[in-house]
């Protein structure tokens, strides 16, 4: 391996000197003070519902974890639950502030009773012989909220990409939970289960981070690291959640007529405002991953224009990198599977040996994992030969087949664009393609290839 010279070290070492500034910098070097406590992205939702007619008075004896998890640890047993205990306050908090609901303590009803009880003695004491003045009763409820977080599922999906070379490189990480609560209002006079709602929300767990870790020289090692980790906090993911089943509740309440608004009007304004119909038409079309609309974004017909940088793996020990072109034909189908036509115009050389263009034409089948999604990884398989203009010096002949086979990356959008990358491999079916023919594998040539994809409508 050549050693790195003194330049080249000094501003690799500077350079992940920085990168690790800028990840330092990603986290607090100092004390905070105490703030009002972090609103949820659904909250403003509850402060624009329309007033209602008369605000319902419900009692929320306790709304608590049925998923009966402990918090996931790799190296130790752990008693933490996965998810928060005080769900009953998040709930109180938001009937408060949705303005359609006057919440009543029924949580720790003993303790306030009590508390009554030591008041009503004291006035007692105090009035001697006459009667003391006794309290205001308490309010009844009209309504009881029940229910709890019923699921916490963990890893639902998980992914990741990352890329060495010559000790240097990047990865990051993915992780997707997913917290289920459900909401019922019940009736006090009656017992009937007025109303029942859930919501889902997912919980994202992202890791990025970098290293070097590499000889500079024969005697001396550089290595160097930087990085840094965001994890969703789940207590705002069951906020988030208790806030939307409150507003959903409230929604759905007011079209079944279980509770009035002041004006009829404000609420359609509202629904158009946070669209409330399409939010309910995607629950029907959301599937298990949380996924809507799964419209297969590779199905048709497909051009790909690609450049692609690569070498071969051959007899010589030092072949050079080439840039190279290609384009691409593509027929998908709708179970994810397709057929491609590729045609590459490339250069092959090694330094004062030869150097050569070559075309290579070849037909293969592909399968998107996640064919519905905007990004998903994909394989390909096939075979095709390369052809070259002229034979050079040791060549036996112009056309060399081969079996080649791809992975990589797709990116899609709902338009008719799209980006591809992947690591493209090709093995050669007859030797000297380099115009040599010994060892005991056949000669090999690779590519990373990054194409534009245009996609016609159907």
């Amino acid at each position: 391996m050549k050693p790195l010279n003194t330049h080249t070290a000094i501003f690799l070492a500077g350079a992940l000197m920085l990168v690790a500034g800028c990840a330092g910098a990603t986290r607090p070097m100092y004390v905070e003070s105490a703030h009002p406590g972090t609103l949820s992205a659904s909250h403003h939702k509850l402060l624009e519902l329309p007033a209602p007619q008369e605000p319902v008075v419900a009692a929320v004896y306790r709304f608590r974890d049925q998923t009966g998890q402990y918090k996931a640890s790799d190296r130790i047993a752990s008693w933490s639950t996965a998810v928060t205990q005080g769900a009953t306050s998040i709930l109180l908090k938001s009937l408060e502030d949705s303005g359609w609901f006057i919440p009543i303590e029924r949580e720790n009803i003993s303790n306030l009773l009590n508390e009554r009880n030591i008041i009503q003695q004291i006035r007692q004491q105090h009035a001697g012989n006459a009667p003391a003045q006794p309290l205001p009763p308490l309010l009844f409820a009209g309504v009881v909220l029940e229910g709890g977080i019923i699921g916490y599922d963990t890893n639902i999906m998980t992914g990741g990409a990352g890329a060495r070379y010559l000790g240097i490189g990047a990865s990051t990480n993915y992780r997707k939970d997913q917290v289920t609560i459900y909401l019922r209002a019940v009736s006090t006079q009656s017992g009937r289960i007025l109303k029942t709602v859930h919501t889902t929300k997912s919980v994202i767990s992202q890791q990025l981070d970098s290293g070097v870790f590499r000889f500079i020289s024969q005697n001396r090692l550089l290595e160097a690291e930087a990085g840094f980790t965001y994890n969703e906090p789940v207590v705002m993911a069951v906020t988030e959640a208790i806030d939307e089943a409150v507003k959903m509740l409230i929604i759905e309440g007011i079209d079944d007529g279980l509770w009035l608004p002041q004006d009829q009007n404000e609420v359609e304004t509202f629904k158009n405002n946070f669209a409330v119909a399409r939010a309910l038409e995607l629950q029907q079309q959301r599937d298990y991953f949380g996924f809507t609309n799964r419209t297969n974004l590779r199905s048709g017909w497909h051009v790909h224009a690609s450049m692609q940088y690569g070498s071969i793996i051959g007899n010589y020990a030092n072949p050079d990198f080439n840039l190279g072109g290609g384009l691409q034909i593509e027929r998908g189908f709708n179970n994810g599977y397709s057929l491609s036509l590729n045609a590459d115009r490339n250069r092959i050389s090694a330094p004062n040996a030869f150097s050569a263009s070559v075309n290579a034409f070849d037909f293969t089948a592909s399968h998107y994992f996640l064919y519905w999604s905007g990004i998903t990884p994909y394989v390909s398989a096939g075979g095709g030969s390369f052809v070259f203009d002229t034979r050079f010096d040791g060549q036996d002949d112009f056309v060399f087949p081969y079996a080649a086979g791809e992975a990589g990356l797709d990116i899609r959008s709902r338009s008719n664009v799209g980006l591809r990358a992947g690591l493209n491999y090709r093995y050669l079916l007859v030797d000297g393609l380099d115009g040599v023919a010994l060892g005991r594998f056949n000669d090999q040539h690779w590519s990373f290839r990054v194409s534009v994809t245009y996609r016609f409508r159907r």
